[in-house]
C-alpha cells in the first residue's frame, strides 16, 4: 500500500500514518472527538484514544453492540462521554446526563443490541 494511502475498513476510513517506514492505523473517531473537544494537538492523543475506547467499553457494559461501522448516534455517545470526561468541564453535569440519556436509549433500541435475538429461545 502506498505510503500516503487511506486504508478503508468495512466502511469507515482510518487514517494510516507511516513514520520513518512503519505504518500506524488512526482510530477513526479520534479527529471527531478532538474537533468536539477544541483540541488540535497530538500532545492528548493518548488521553482521548484512552476515553474513546472506555466510552465504547462503556457502552458495551449497557448491552450496546457496537456496529462495525460507527454510525452518528454511537459516534455523538462517545463525543459526549470524552467532553464530559476530558479535563475538568464546567458543565459536567448537563454532559453526563446527556450521555447517560444517550446510553440509555441505544441499549433500548433492537438495532443495537442483540436482546432481541434470543426472544422466545430458551
Amino acid at each position: 500500500m502506498p505510503e500516503d494511502d487511506v486504508l478503508t475498513t468495512e466502511g469507515e476510513q482510518t487514517e494510516v500514518i507511516t513514520t520513518e517506514g512503519e505504518q500506524t492505523e488512526v482510530n477513526p473517531l479520534l479527529a471527531p472527538v478532538k474537533m468536539a473537544l477544541r483540541v488540535s494537538t497530538t500532545a492528548f492523543d493518548d488521553e482521548i484514544e484512552s476515553l474513546i475506547e472506555a466510552a465504547k467499553l462503556d457502552l458495551g457494559v449497557a448491552g450496546v453492540v457496537l456496529p462495525e461501522t460507527i454510525d452518528a448516534l454511537v459516534r455523538t455517545a462517545v463525543i459526549t462521554y470524552c467532553r464530559a470526561r476530558f479535563g475538568q468541564p464546567d458543565d459536567y453535569d448537563r454532559l453526563k446526563a446527556a450521555y447517560d440519556e444517550q446510553k440509555a436509549q441505544l441499549s433500548m433500541c433492537t438495532g443495537y443490541t442483540n436482546w432481541g435475538d434470543d426472544v422466545g429461545q430458551v
